[in-house]
């Protein structure tokens, strides 16, 4: 039986241990010497036997009727097996999604993007079913496309869910509308007259992609009880299960999921991919189905992130004040609904960014779009509105008069201030702070291909690289600032939970504790944290971990920073049972022999029960003896309540993460190149649990906004509403040669509400990274750089 905890139960005493590779300490990845050498398996490395291969047709076209469907010639090709369209489908729920059930399985009677599914093939050799999916004839009639807001909202738009039946749909003034989401706070209008400034500028962000390196895929192999066995990599199990036993007409004990090696995730494996459709393959045929998309299919089989356009407006006094923000978002989610209601709700109560502003009065809207489906990506909404806000707070700073630090330093929020959604930040908000460090940081050397060698010029550290485009002709550098602010773990009421079993047993004389929880480990080192929580608050040296799966209750998705707070809290308070039941057995076998027994301030370390001043009372061998100890808990954290659909007042967030980053830049101006030279972050993270990882995830998300702010994009043609890029040959993404000096400032200031006071920690670098290079581009070209990603010929004056 679960036992259901609510908050951290604190440890009252905790000997500092001598057990290696507990909290704080840079413990190596169990999973780390397997994935150097290449032996890690990944989803896609998975085989049975007798396995089929599963093979989807996708729609050539963004928006068109399906006419008519002709199977015939893909099933007389030799070694299909099975060919299923729509009518196929075995249950009355023929439809999935994560948030609002939108999506269809597999297309009937028409398509809304690029890519979507229309049947799918099982075949003894994946070139049998690309062959027979290529020859499922099918008529489509072109119907008009939906690509922006006024296509959308226009009089006679195509309404792209007539029959739509979602809590959204009453709040927004036109179907083709997913969701709403205003904030109003103060008067704006009226502290928009006592401005002595008022900047307003248009920004527009594009779409990104998550880029993971392992492509979709996963292996269903049907049971004997007429269920099947699923094994794939995802970012949440329990929500896969959730959509996928309905549409295969089964209870969901008899869909069983287990983790399967994940090749990165960062928001694309939320929903769901190729799941339901091998369970679909595998109990037609009887037999095993692997299904792995090619990386072209990957562009369209993940959602991406939201593309956007942004309006702001900033009052400022004379003294650099902020008087009020008005500003209006708009984010494509494409053709389904996936996570865009709730990244509206990030981007509008995150739109203001890390300062404090009385008065406040903005809208985001999400749109139904004949675009490619966008969803979840690391920064969840919040990336979108940092990129415009802190180009404003240049603008208003410059202005001013001002230098952009102080101006954002003056402005700045710290604990106690409240939230345009009337929430109070009730632990630290060293935002200044952060600025402060990375602008005291030293600059490198100006002109570092110079000093390198006698030979001439050193290339690879000029704008362009190795392409040897230029010398050092028309190269001007510039700096740039930015910070962001991020919410952690789910967010306006959710019921956000997750479940740990913790086991200390005893096995060869040793006690080991093994850990069991449904966590996606997706490359974001959870892993390593649960072994040493464990290591931690038992004391013991060996920690195994059971593969995660759907036989232990949710852990929730690997994502919004929250499975160190929410599942290590899972995992900690499971432990924190187990060592009181220890310490309660052994009371009851050794107490009369010992009078500490009787007292507090007993704690586990090494194997061994011990009193504060380290005396040794008994091993833990002998108190379970042939026995193990067991606890299950189910731990959440503090509640969230629902945005208010009409002023966007509520206490939404549990946590917020802040980084800064400086970047300084190298910008070829007559060639429209841009090397950047370093990009140094300071971020608070309130403990580090792993140092070395949190450097590493904070490196990471600053490259991933890198990306964003010179190279990646999803080209989508706005005539078509078709990808034009769908393959690492043009859709480009930062490389080593990219990647600049990241120099990582870490704070660790503690959240009181959180367990070990830490906060999360791999979302916040994105945030900032994107904004502070394009500062740093524009203070070395003088150039407006509305645009992210910005191109060559944004700065060179052809494009």
């Amino acid at each position: 039986m679960a036992t259901r905890a609510t908050k951290t139960t604190d440890t009252t005493w905790l000997r500092p241990t001598g057990t290696p590779g507990g909290i704080g300490e840079s413990a190596p990845r169990p999973d780390g010497t397997l994935k150097v050498t290449g032996e890690f398996a990944y989803s896609s490395d998975m085989w049975h036997e007798d396995m089929l291969w599963g093979r989807l047709l996708r729609a050539p076209l963004a928006h068109a009727e399906i006419v008519s469907l002709d199977t015939t010639e893909a099933l007389a090709l030799s070694g299909v097996h099975a060919v299923l369209t729509y009518e196929d489908l075995p249950a009355p729920v023929r439809h999935y999604g994560l948030e609002i059930q939108d999506t269809p399985v597999l297309a009937r009677d028409r398509v809304r993007h690029h890519g979507e599914p229309v049947a799918l093939v099982a075949a003894d050799h994946p070139e049998i079913a690309r062959r027979a999916a290529a020859l499922i004839r099918v008529e489509y009639r072109e119907l008009p496309v939906v690509t922006d807001e006024s296509s959308a909202t226009a009089p006679g738009a195509p309404v792209l869910h007539p029959d739509r039946e979602d809590p959204h749909a009453p709040h927004v003034p036109h179907p083709n509308i997913l969701h709403r989401q205003p904030v109003l706070r103060g008067d704006a209008e009226a502290a928009a007259a006592r401005a002595d400034v008022i900047v307003r500028g248009d920004y527009e962000f594009g779409m990104q992609d998550q880029a993971f390196l392992g492509p979709e895929s996963g292996l269903a192999v049907p049971d004997e009880d007429g269920g099947v066995d699923l094994y794939v990599a995802t970012q949440w199990l329990h929500s896969d299960l959730r959509q996928i036993a309905p549409v295969l007409g089964l209870p969901e004990e008899r869909v069983r999921m287990t983790l399967a090696g994940v090749g990165g995730a960062f928001g694309g494996r939320e929903d769901l991919s190729m799941q339901i459709h091998a369970c679909l393959l595998a109990l037609r045929t009887g037999r095993p189905v692997k299904m792995v998309y090619d990386r072209f299919e990957s562009f369209f089989g993940h959602v991406h992130r939201h593309p956007a356009r942004l309006h702001y407006e900033h009052g400022a006094t004379r003294d650099g004040r902020l008087t009020h923000v008005r500003c209006r978002i708009v984010l494509d989610g494409g053709a389904y609904a996936s996570t865009s209601a709730a990244v509206v709700g990030n981007a509008a109560s995150l739109a203001l960014g890390p300062y404090a502003v009385e008065d406040v009065a903005l809208e985001a809207l999400a749109l139904y779009t004949n675009n490619p489906p966008c969803g979840a990506m690391r920064g969840f909404g919040a990336v979108q509105a940092c990129f415009a806000y802190e180009a404003q707070m240049d603008k208003v700073a410059a202005e001013l008069g001002l230098d952009p630090v102080e101006f954002r330093r003056i402005n700045a929020m710290e604990q106690g201030t409240v939230m345009p959604t009337g929430q109070r930040v009730d632990s630290p908000a060293p935002v200044a702070e952060l600025l402060r460090r990375v602008k005291a940081r030293p600059l490198p050397p100006a002109e570092p291909w110079r000093s390198e060698g006698a030979d001439g010029p050193d290339i690879r550290l000029l704008p362009g690289g190795l392409s040897n485009t230029t010398h050092g002709e028309g190269v001007v550098r510039g700096v740039g600032y930015a910070v962001g602010i991020k919410n952690v773990g789910f967010s306006e009421g959710f019921d956000d939970y997750s479940t740990a079993r913790v086991r200390l047993e005893v096995l060869g004389g040793e006690p080991v504790a093994t850990v069991h929880t449904a966590m996606a480990e997706v490359g974001q080192g959870g892993v390593t944290v649960h072994t040493q929580i464990a290591r931690t608050e038992l004391g013991v040296q060996r920690v195994a971990l059971r593969p995660a799966d759907t036989a232990i209750g949710s852990a929730g998705s690997t994502s919004a920073s929250r499975q160190t707070y929410v599942t290590g809290g899972a995992v900690r308070e499971a432990c924190v049972q187990v060592r009181a039941e220890v310490l309660a057995r052994g009371r009851r076998r050794f107490g009369d022999r010992h009078p500490a027994w009787s007292g507090p301030g007993l704690g586990l370390d090494g194997g061994k029960v011990v009193t504060a001043e380290g005396e040794v009372l008994a091993a833990v061998a002998d108190i379970l003896g042939e026995e193990a100890v067991e606890q299950e808990v189910e731990w959440r954290h503090r509640p969230t309540r629902p945005f208010d659909r009409h002023s966007g007042q509520g206490d939404g967030h549990v946590q917020y993460s802040f980084a800064a980053h400086r970047a300084v830049v190298d910008v070829d101006t007559e060639l429209g190149l841009v090397r950047v030279v370093e990009l140094a972050c300071a971020q608070d993270v309130g403990k580090a649990m792993n140092p070395q990882a949190v450097v590493g995830q904070i490196q990471g998300g600053t490259v991933q906004g890198l990306g964003m702010a010179l190279m990646e994009e999803i080209l989508v043609d706005p005539a078509t509403a078709q990808v034009r890029n769908p393959s690492f040959t043009d859709y480009l993404i930062p490389t080593i040669l990219d990647t600049p000096e990241l120099p990582v400032d870490v704070l660790e200031l503690a959240d009181p509400h959180a367990p070990y006071g830490l906060r999360g920690a791999g979302e916040a670098p994105t945030l900032s990274a994107t904004p502070a290079v394009l500062a740093a581009v524009r203070a070395a070209t003088g150039l407006a750089l509305t645009r992210t990603p910005v191109r060559p010929e944004h700065l060179t004056g052809s494009g």
